[in-house]
Formats: C-alpha cells, structure tokens, sequence
C-alpha cells in the first residue's frame, strides 16, 4: 500500500547544516549579549551565565526556526496544490 500524499523527509544534509549554524550563531550572538548583563566581578562567572542563558535563548531559537520551516513549507504546497 503506498501514499500519495505521504508528507515527505524534509532533513536532508544542506539543512540540519544550515540549521546547525544558525543555531551556533544564535547561540554566540546571545552569549555576548548576555554577559554584558550579568552583575559581577569575575569574568568566569560573567561567561558561565552568560553561556547558560545563550544556550536557552538559542534553543527557543532554533525551535522558532524549525516551525517557520514547517508553515513556510506549507504555505509553498498549498499555494502548488491550488494552481
């Protein structure tokens, strides 16, 4: 029994690549934010709470991006659907 309309596999190497790096450069460009705001002396924990909080912003981050993909994609099969 096969599907025609079966959703297909949208991971393909170019992807989990780009969503990879953006998720990294996320990941950075809130760190640096991050430690700017953290009240303390001491560069080590300046860095330790800021990578903490980067790490969360960058998650929430990557999962933004993961359904941007979905309903960008969905948007683009309708739109082919209804031609």
């Amino acid at each position: 029994m096969s599907q025609t309309n079966a959703p297909h596999d949208a991971r393909t190497a170019g992807n989990v690549v780009l969503d990879s790096a953006l998720a990294l450069a996320a990941f950075v460009f809130f760190t640096w934010i991050a430690r700017g705001h953290v009240p303390s002396e001491s560069e080590t924990i300046k860095s330790l709470v800021g990578s903490f909080t980067g790490a969360c912003m960058a998650g929430v981050f990557w999962l933004a991006w993961q359904m941007f993909r979905v309903v960008l994609r969905g948007q683009r099969e309708d739109a082919k659907q209804k031609r």
